[in-house]
């Protein structure tokens, strides 16, 4: 049997919501970016014992917290999200422990086993986002497919976003006849 992509893509506020990433080396350096590239509001803290540079100036350009300790299962306190991204790998398996007990989401890096959800390619252009998983067979492809995304879908794109949200708040009649009315409008827009 062929094996199928179970995950579901939600797209998350996590300018609303408390971030927790543990580890200030690469890894966490690698997430936090990920993170902030996409969302450059999000409500971030940091817990490491020692952080890189690069951290600690993209703590300084966005409003992250940055906390120079050890990790203590307090600091998930009021965290919705945790990043697990220590060099350590039995700290990171307590940390998701730790945020199973506590209903944490958690995403431990690098180890699929001990994630309830990845951080996949992003395509971001205006208002429109594509997300990009393969399951975790193959981050090079997404990121192949998120570059090929990128270079076709043209930078003006919300002009088109805006014209279509406009004309949408103009339809008159109930759910289905709207969506019927916006299918129409929008299924010359890629080519079969």
């Amino acid at each position: 049997m062929e094996s199928k992509n179970e995950l579901y893509p939600i797209f998350l506020k996590v300018h609303q919501l408390q971030v927790l990433i543990v580890g200030g080396g690469y890894v966490g350096f690698e997430k936090l970016g990920f993170l902030l590239k996409s969302s450059p509001h999000a409500q971030v803290t940091v817990v490491s014992e020692t952080f890189l540079e690069e951290v600690v100036e993209l703590a300084n350009k966005h409003r992250v917290n940055l906390f120079q300790t050890r990790y203590d299962p307090r600091h998930l306190a009021n965290k919705q999200i945790v990043i697990a991204a220590t060099n350590v790998p039995e700290v990171n398996i307590q940390i998701y422990r730790d945020c199973k007990v506590n209903n944490i989401l958690v995403n431990v890096a690098d180890t699929p086993e001990y994630c309830d959800f990845y951080m996949g390619g992003i395509v971001t252009k205006g208002n429109l986002k594509i997300a990009i998983s393969t399951n975790g067979k193959s981050p090079t492809m997404a990121k192949r497919i998120r570059q090929f995304l990128e270079d076709i879908i043209p930078e003006d794109i919300n002009v088109l976003l805006d014209n279509l949200n406009r004309y949408r708040s103009t339809l008159k009649g109930g759910f289905e006849s709207k969506v019927k009315e916006m299918n129409r409008m929008t299924e010359h827009f890629i080519n079969k």
